[in-house]
């Protein structure tokens, strides 16, 4: 099935769109470990794609804009079983609320799977949407982000899941 992408600005910088006909496949940042190659800043596809991006940007827009705090949209991960697993459990973490790898694992019915849910996490290629940015270490503090932890650090703040540390 082919796909369609779009770059649109963002407060976290710009972010690589891509859907099907039929879902959102990804959402990349520039920097992200498993970001799509682009060689043209949007490749618009038919109708149906083109609906679809102009959904999923509105709905990233009302989100930064504070004015969304779920998102509605059909979602097209590519995964293993486990992957999907988790990023099944990440869409059920409420906006501005965390939880931790270990939670995960538990969840999963596994807790000595918690390095198995970081890396199922990390890969996951809808960040924001499917909200990996959510997950912190066992004592709270911030580790790896495919979009890097100030991208998370200001994801959380946004949601009011971290106090803003002031100017850095």
């Amino acid at each position: 099935m082919a796909e369609a992408h779009r770059t649109i600005a963002s407060p976290v910088g710009d972010l690589v769109l891509t859907v099907t006909e039929t879902g959102l496949t990804g959402v990349y940042f520039p920097t992200s470990r498993h970001h799509l190659a682009v060689s043209s800043p949007s490749r618009e596809g038919s109708g149906g794609t083109n609906d679809l991006l102009n959904r999923v940007e509105a709905q990233l827009k009302e989100y930064f804009a504070g004015k969304r705090t779920t998102f509605d949209l059909p979602l097209e991960p590519s995964g293993t079983d486990f992957q999907l697993n988790v990023w099944g459990l990440l869409r059920k973490i409420p906006y501005g609320v965390t939880t931790s790898y270990g939670e995960l694992a538990r969840r999963l019915g596994d807790p000595k799977a918690s390095r198995a849910v970081g890396a199922a996490n990390g890969a996951n290629p809808i960040p924001i949407i499917v909200p990996c940015h959510r997950v912190v270490g066992s004592k709270g503090e911030l580790t790896g982000f495919g979009g890097g932890i100030e991208r998370k650090r200001w994801l959380l703040e946004h949601e009011g899941a971290l106090i803003p540390l002031g100017d850095r």
